[in-house]
């Protein structure tokens, strides 16, 4: 007996264009983590002190530090306590937001860093803690702004991952950059308004109900009105049970 499996090719389109998806998503923010990583290993080995390529609040010098400034961090457990959050909100961003992430990306990156020299104490800032402060509010207020199922899950996901995070918007530790946080998250506030009419949600099978009968049991109608339905005389009375 030959058995023909039945395929949706736009299925399988669709199967084959998110695994494209999740793969370059992993791969960009692989990437870029990596980047702060070598960075980091190089002025480890070479004692290099690269916190003076930061940025310098208020000084003509120190606007080189808006490129530069959040590929440097002051040691190793600074670039721990970054580098996980960072892939995630990235990715996230790069999946979910796709034809709006290399925008969103160099928009949190620089003008982050431009409100920073403009604003924030003259001290050198260094750090990804404003990209993943302008990350995680780009992605919850993307949800506040959308209102679809996907981008107010994923809003939930990040208030419950990193809610705590709104502590560092605040002036509580001389030693942290808490401007960079604070004009990050703006930054992505600000990206999630001008950006939220892009991406729409993927509408899957499961989802679509414009093909759907308006009423259930049009399922069922074969045309016949009771009086015209056939009766099987041979029929056994079980064959009249009704499931509910």
């Amino acid at each position: 007996m030959n058995i023909t499996e039945n395929t949706n090719p736009q299925s399988e389109a669709d199967d084959s264009e998110d695994k494209a998806k999740i793969l370059s998503s992993l791969f960009f923010s692989s990437i870029f983590v990596l980047v702060l990583w070598i960075i980091q290993l190089f002025s480890f080995l070479t004692q290099l002190d690269l916190t003076h390529y930061g940025i310098l609040p208020g000084e003509i010098s120190g606007l080189a530090g808006i490129l530069t400034s959040p590929l440097i961090h002051a040691d190793f457990s600074h670039l721990i306590s970054n580098s996980l959050t960072l892939f995630l909100l990235l990715f996230g961003i790069l999946y979910f937001y796709r034809t709006s992430a290399v925008r969103v990306f160099f928009i949190i990156y620089f003008v982050d860093g431009l409100l920073v020299w403009l604003f924030a104490r003259k001290s050198y800032h260094v750090g990804a803690s404003g990209l993943v402060y302008g990350f995680a509010s780009f992605l919850f207020f993307s949800g506040v702004f959308r209102k679809d199922k996907r981008s107010v899950a994923l809003s939930l996901l990040i208030v419950f991952l990193y809610g705590g995070m709104v502590w560092g918007i605040l002036p509580v530790d001389p030693q942290i950059s808490f401007e960079s946080h604070l004009f990050g998250a703006v930054t992505g506030l600000f990206c999630a308004f001008i950006f939220h009419k892009n991406d729409p949600p993927q509408i899957y099978e499961w989802e679509d109900e414009s093909n759907a009968p308006e009423n259930s049991d049009d399922l069922y109608d074969d045309g016949k009105s009771p009086e015209e339905a056939d009766i099987d005389d041979d029929a056994e009375p079980d064959d009249f049970k009704r499931l509910y």
